[in-house]
């Protein structure tokens, strides 16, 4: 069991950074980037029953959740999705040690979403300091939360509030050249960053779509099978993961920071978009989603291609993962304009949190797959 990937991940990422929030760069703050990685240690708990896992989650979030529910860091009235995260880890806390904290803290971000703005439509804004934008992020961030927040407490709750927003979502990013989702879209169409025709950004970012992809499949793995949108919501998936297989690098089996321009210069093998990608991939096959027969090969040459092109192992045994991106986004004070250019600008890290998290869960999701 010890040789497993999943397992020497984790065993790295608790020895090297017992405290996630004391992480270089985190300075304390309430993130999302602890959320990816906790939700592959309670993968791997589930997977092993080892407690250390499941106390590796509590410690963590105990720094954040108060005694009265409220959340240290956490400012409701920012409406950024990105905070609702790391609340999925309110759940299990909740059921495993019946402490009121958890489900108060929990509480507490399900007010966010009652009063996020949205489109028109109905679908979330990224963020209030990004009005009107659908960012394929803020799916992972917002969905499996919501959904598993109403099947858990409010079972009088709309959960086709939940599902519209990945139809909404593909309807407006979606290519139907290359089936790819650009990584935005502006309902004002009136960002720096959009084209002012279609309000959409100009690329195919490789971790706008492993969020996506991922979201879909915690969502679908939640979701009842007679909800009316649980096909359409299968199809999605389907779709974009065939879109995504189209552009897997032959010779590595992983996936680039810009997906469709794998001989641009300056594009690089990216290693959290990558692992978010094979995680969807074994999570849709374990699920059922996905036939086993049709997407196993594309599925054992990207988790091979994470531990080729990714991995190295330090000489006191811990895994490295390199070749992150260290952050992505659009607009802002910054200006990031969505090109090509901007993509290949950003810091390419080791450890980082986003991709250590998407990794573990790949290991998780792949290695425990049959089980």
């Amino acid at each position: 069991m010890s040789s497993t990937w999943a397992v020497k991940t984790a065993e790295s990422i608790m020895e090297r950074t017992p405290r996630l929030y004391e992480d270089l760069g985190y300075n304390g703050k309430w993130s999302y980037d602890y959320g990816v990685v906790l939700k592959g240690f309670e993968s791997l708990w589930r997977q092993t029953g080892n407690p250390s896992y499941l106390e590796f989650i509590r410690s963590n979030m105990d720094h954040f959740i108060n005694d009265d529910g409220s959340i240290t860091g956490y400012r409701a009235d920012e409406y950024n999705i990105d905070h609702i995260n790391t609340g999925k880890l309110l759940f299990v806390l909740h059921r495993e040690t019946g402490e009121a904290k958890y489900r108060a803290a929990a509480d507490r971000l399900r007010a966010q979403l009652k009063d996020h703005p949205r489109t028109s439509e109905g679908a979330f804004w990224h963020k209030q300091i990004y009005p009107y934008q659908i960012w394929l992020d803020g799916l992972y961030m917002g969905a499996p939360f919501y959904l598993e927040f109403l099947l858990s407490y409010e079972p009088e709750g709309d959960l086709s509030d939940v599902t519209r927003q990945f139809i909404l979502c593909e309807q407006h990013t979606r290519d139907p050249e290359t089936g790819l989702l650009f990584h935005a879209w502006d309902e004002k169409k009136v960002q720096p960053w959009c084209h002012p025709e279609s309000g959409l950004s100009e690329n195919f970012w490789g971790r706008s779509l492993g969020w996506f992809v991922m979201a879909l499949v915690d969502v679908l793995e939640l979701l009842p099978r007679e909800h009316v949108d649980y096909d359409t919501l299968s199809g999605i998936l389907k779709r974009t993961l065939t879109a995504l297989e189209r552009v897997q690098d032959q010779g590595s089996g992983v996936w680039y920071q810009v997906l469709n321009q794998p001989q641009a210069k300056g594009n690089y093998l990216e290693a959290s978009a990558s692992s978010m990608i094979v995680y969807a991939l074994a999570k849709g096959i374990k699920l059922g989603l996905l036939e086993r027969s049709r997407w196993k090969a594309s599925l054992d040459r990207g988790f091979n291609g994470l531990i080729t092109e990714f991995v190295l192992m330090t000489k006191n045994g811990w895994v490295n993962l390199n070749k992150v991106c260290q952050v992505a986004g659009l607009g802002g004070q910054d200006r990031r304009d969505g090109t090509f250019a901007y993509y290949i600008s950003e810091p390419i890290v080791t450890n980082d949190q986003k991709g250590l998290g998407a990794f573990l869960k790949a290991c998780a999701a792949y290695e425990y797959m049959t089980e």
